[in-house]
């Protein structure tokens, strides 16, 4: 399979190159900047083990003339629309498309634009950041990458894809209910953020003020109650399991959007709770939190 991997930074940069060290055909569609970086430094690979420095093929958006098997796109959300335009010389009639995309909003764009016979569904969990040079750096051994069908029907193209993404270098799961696990991150990964965003810490320091715990319990349920009425199918044990990992006084956690807001980048805000906020109108929920959450996001942005 030929593979396009849109973006290089912390999530396509590590999964591709984890892909081209297992010998894949792999090609990286990157900006300017992080075409720079790439000739002058390479694509550089820091995790727990060791340090690598790999020099994959890459090439920028005038330079895409013909078609992938597979297109994993790895952007921001807020670099999607730009991103898909792009990515057309790239899809052909057979080409499979992998978002790995926090939120939901993209797999409706996604589809859209290109049919639902191309678009899968996907998600990664993974600990990292880049470093000043652009370097990527794994913060912990997670490194697991998950993918199926968006109505879960049998296709045999996952096979294929299957076959492609299985390397020693990280944990893969074909996932029968991808949409479900979809939910079930963003549950996760917007509670996180809205509760280290607004108290601007982390959340051991949230959980150790008076009112944390209160706050986390209580944004949880905001956002639990939002995507349940917009079509999640709770898993109570799931739920409970989210719940509890982040309501852990021990472990200093912090998300993604926490740490770009607090070295002043671009943030995930629409993305992650604005949607949510659409969701709970359209359904006639009153989620105040969210709401609280989202001003202080907009404001920040308007800095």
């Amino acid at each position: 399979m030929r593979i396009l991997i849109v973006g290089a930074g912390a999530t396509g940069g590590y999964f591709g190159a984890r892909l081209a060290q297992a010998g894949r055909d792999v090609t990286f569609l990157v900006r300017e900047r992080r075409h720079q970086q790439l000739q002058q430094f390479g694509l550089v690979l820091q995790t727990p083990e060791s340090t690598d420095t790999l020099r994959p093929q890459w090439l920028q958006a005038a330079e895409l003339t013909t078609s992938f098997d597979l297109i994993i796109l790895s952007v921001k959300s807020f670099a999607l629309e730009q991103a898909l335009q792009d990515i057309v010389p790239a899809v052909g009639e057979e080409t499979l498309i992998l978002p790995l995309l926090n939120g939901m909003r993209h797999l409706d764009l996604l589809r859209a634009r290109f049919g639902d016979h191309r678009v899968l569904g996907g998600m990664c969990k993974i600990h990292a950041t880049l470093g000043d040079q652009g370097e990527i750096i794994q913060l912990s051994r997670l490194h697991q990458l998950y993918f199926g069908t968006l109505d879960n029907r049998d296709d045999p193209r996952l096979a294929q894809v299957e076959e492609a993404l299985c390397t020693p270098h990280f944990d893969l799961f074909p996932s029968a209910d991808i949409i479900t696990e979809l939910w079930e991150k963003w549950l996760l990964l917007s509670t996180l953020g809205a509760v280290t965003c607004l108290a601007r810490g982390n959340t051991q320091q949230v959980l150790r003020s008076e009112g944390g715990e209160a706050l986390l319990q209580a944004l949880f349920s905001e956002i639990l109650s939002v995507i349940t009425a917009d079509g999640y199918r709770p898993r109570p044990a799931v739920t409970a399991g989210i719940y509890q990992w982040l309501n852990n006084p021990e472990t200093a956690m912090t998300s993604s959007m926490y740490r770009d807001l607090t070295q002043g980048y671009r943030i995930e805000a629409d993305q992650i709770i604005g949607d949510l906020l659409h969701r709970a109108r359209r359904n006639g929920l009153n989620t105040p939190l969210l709401n609280a959450v989202y001003v202080n996001l907009q404001v920040y942005q308007q800095s």
